[in-house]
């Protein structure tokens, strides 16, 4: 038990506690590692949380977005993480993911394909599933909402057009930007995200409703069909 009181945050030297350092130095003074070491509080029996979260960094090679793509089961699997560690690791990857996806909404006139992927990035950027989402535009190319159409697997997802004119209609809305992700990382158009494109724009022009753009989005990278003059 002395063995594992040592380990504790409140034992160490001042400039190595977490949560000291912060109300001394603020937050920018922290690691990633630090900052993570507050979330879980304490370590293993022989291991400081400092330590602890130094390791669960390096199998993720230091990279936040990996580890928020860990599950609450991979989390578990190392030594000193229960289930409570786990899910407080798991709540602030979510929160952070939520904080970005809040300063897109601020952003929310389209000015170009980039506004776009700023935008919707944060929501479908590093899923490790595909999904198909629908930003519907005023004629001030505002955003009045934005839906997610349908949710598939790793490899694709159907889109059922006529929900989203219905979706359109309903709000008034002048213009669509269709956006879905590709979660192996691959930018380039399959023959199934060109001819939905066409189909779309082709019910599109039927009611009035302005196909814009289709971007395909990936963690860092986006491809926009409008750019490539694909639409």
């Amino acid at each position: 038990m002395e063995e594992n009181n040592s380990f504790s945050i409140k034992n160490w030297n001042e400039d190595d506690r977490p949560r000291e350092k912060l109300l001394l130095k603020g937050r920018i003074a922290l690691s990633d590692a630090e900052l993570i070491a507050i979330l879980i509080s304490s370590g293993s029996r022989n291991e400081s949380a400092v330590s602890l979260s130094q390791r669960i960094l390096a199998s993720v090679d230091n990279n936040l977005s990996e580890l928020g793509r860990l599950s609450i089961p991979e989390l578990m699997e190392f030594k000193g993480i229960g289930e409570a560690k786990a899910i407080s690791i798991a709540a602030a990857m979510e929160l952070g993911r939520r904080r970005r996806a809040g300063e897109a909404l601020e952003r929310k006139k389209i000015t170009s394909s980039n506004s776009v992927f700023e935008y919707i990035q944060p929501i479908i950027g590093e899923l490790p599933h595909e999904e198909f989402w629908v930003l519907y535009l005023n004629n001030s190319n505002k955003i009045i909402k934005s839906a997610q159409l349908s949710k598939g697997g790793i490899t694709g997802t159907v889109v059922d057009v006529r929900l989203a004119f219905k979706e359109a209609l309903q709000l008034g809305a002048v213009g669509i930007i269709l956006a879905h992700n590709h979660p192996s990382g691959a930018l380039k158009p399959s023959q199934a995200d060109i001819q939905l494109t066409k189909k779309l724009k082709t019910a599109g022009e039927s009611l009035d409703i302005k196909v814009l753009d289709h971007l395909i989005i990936t963690e860092k990278a986006y491809f926009s069909f409008a750019d490539e003059n694909m639409l």
